[in-house]
């Protein structure tokens, strides 16, 4: 089998993708991505060889990520807007063999951050380049035919902050992100299908653009539009231009449509699934959504370590504030500490098992062994279900910050602090934030004879780390609170806020 089989069976003549006001169809797209499939293997690169992927929501990420996973290659979506430090260490942590650089956006990566990755013998770029290749011409050659593969085969190192710890590179296979899709599908009563225009706003670098949005639609040829940057004037005008009939996003993106004044009742009126997700839905944003446009948003749960979904709404009956039932061919379970199942109504921790759960973190057993437990996944959530059997995520793993749908973990933001000369230490925490659902906070206490303002520990952070895992509040404190075994009170300094 092959992911990238996916559009191979739809009608030549159907519009797969609208991407900067041009459209391409599934047989342009087919052979399109059948002669990037040439290129790369006329390069030499080996089956199971890491691919990077750095590129905004356009043409150029989806055929290049259809053409690398096709080729028997892993691919590797990158953020385009992380500062170049961040880039590189994900490169080097997966050892990319190649970097494919499309037009990312408002991204400031250049061909020049590559220098020093070791790893890469390759760069592919739109446009010329001195040192590397352009993308039309390797374009330019024979096709090649869609690599077959086992099922197990790694097709994707998506980088998560897990269900604990430091970043890490989930690997999810060719099996795992087809089932999901399936399981997705069958998790709608109305299924989506060739008469439908997808929204696509979510990043392909994060798992539910790139498996939900994107495979999904690709699965059943639909018509994805593309965006790059989500503004919501712009973005209504679209979707009345194109008909859009399928919008997922996370609450942020709701929540803007909601609060936007002036806008008429018929604004999505071509609108007939509505799905949130990547963090949790605020109820009066959903009672907004359905009183002021009739738009009814079905709210689900995943992790990009179940490819992602593992909950949906549509066609439940779910009430607001829940995440609706486990998709088909999942398995869910509520459990105590000790692992046994709890009460309905009681909260336990939120395990699944399923075809769609992930092989593990890149090169990190360890990480792994700590996630999966006699083969469920332990997503380090917390739920309960009531009565109708309904799930409710009521807590999370207690570190973790979600920051307009990305996981956030402080560990990672007070390591950069640290690098600060002025910084003795730090604790970061995530507080509420109207747009963003939450967003970072740091407590910082200097470094005796040294003085710092807090603009330049922003931009300090800012350098190293992506926009949104950066603080934008710094709260200067005599002491960080720690236990008695040294441990950061995060949960103190949170209480506080």
């Amino acid at each position: 089998m092959n992911l990238a089989n996916v559009i191979e069976s739809h009608a030549s003549d159907q519009v797969a993708l609208i991407s900067r006001g041009r459209t391409t169809t599934y047989g342009e797209l087919s052979e399109q991505v059948a002669r990037l499939r040439g290129g790369l293997l006329r390069l030499g690169l080996e089956p199971g060889e890491r691919v990077a992927i750095v590129a905004a929501n356009n043409w150029y990420a989806v055929v290049s990520y259809l053409a690398v996973i096709g080729s028997g290659l892993v691919a590797v979506p990158l953020n385009p807007q992380s500062p170049a430090a961040e880039l590189q260490w994900e490169l080097e942590s997966v050892g990319a063999a190649a970097v494919v650089l499309g037009p990312t956006g408002q991204g400031t990566f250049e061909e020049d951050d590559l220098r020093g990755v070791g790893s890469i013998r390759y760069v592919v770029r739109t446009g010329s380049s001195e040192d590397g290749l352009d993308l039309d011409e390797l374009m330019s050659g024979q096709p090649a035919p869609v690599v077959d593969v086992p099922p197990d085969t790694l097709a994707v190192l998506i980088f998560t902050s897990g269900t604990a710890g430091s970043p890490k590179a989930a690997m999810l296979t060719h099996a795992n992100l087809f089932s999901n899709i399936q399981q997705a599908l069958a998790a709608q009563p109305d299924r989506q299908g060739a008469e439908d225009v997808v929204f696509g706003l979510l990043p392909l670098f994060h798992i539910f653009g790139l498996n939900v949005v994107l495979g999904l639609s690709l699965a059943t040829g639909s018509s994805v539009l593309l965006v790059e940057r989500f503004d919501p004037s712009s973005a209504l005008e679209a979707i009345e231009r194109h008909g859009v009939t399928v919008i997922a996003g996370p609450p942020t993106m709701w929540a803007a449509f909601a609060g936007m004044p002036g806008v008429s009742e018929e604004s999505f009126a071509s609108v007939r699934t509505a799905v949130s997700g990547a963090a949790k839905l605020p109820v009066e944003v959903a009672q907004a959504m359905e009183a002021r446009f009739g738009v009814h948003l079905d709210e689900g749960y995943g992790l990009t370590e179940a490819s992602p979904v593992v909950t949906a709404s549509s066609g439940t009956g779910a009430p607001f504030g829940s995440v609706g039932v486990p998709v088909p061919g999942l398995e869910l379970r509520i459990v105590d500490d000790a692992g046994a199942d709890v009460l309905i109504g009681d909260v336990g921790n939120l395990v699944v098992r399923g075809p769609n759960v992930f092989a593990g973190y890149w090169e990190d057993t360890e990480a792994t062994d700590r996630v999966i437990v006699d083969g469920w996944l332990h997503t380090g959530d917390m739920a309960v279900v009531d009565d109708a059997g309904f799930v409710y995520i009521v807590d999370r793993a207690k570190d973790l910050v979600i920051v307009s749908g990305f996981n956030v973990y402080p560990a990672e933001v007070e390591d950069v602090l640290l690098h600060h000369p002025a910084v003795a230490g730090c604790a970061v925490v995530g507080v509420p934030h109207p747009y963003t659902g939450e967003t970072i906070r740091a407590y910082v206490q200097v470094r005796p004879g040294f003085s710092v303002e807090e603009e330049e520990l922003v931009g300090f952070c800012a350098d190293r780390l992506a926009r949104y895992k950066c603080p934008n509040k710094i709260w200067f404190v005599d002491e960080v609170p720690h236990s008695v075994t040294g441990k950061v009170l995060r949960r103190h300094l949170r209480d506080q806020t």
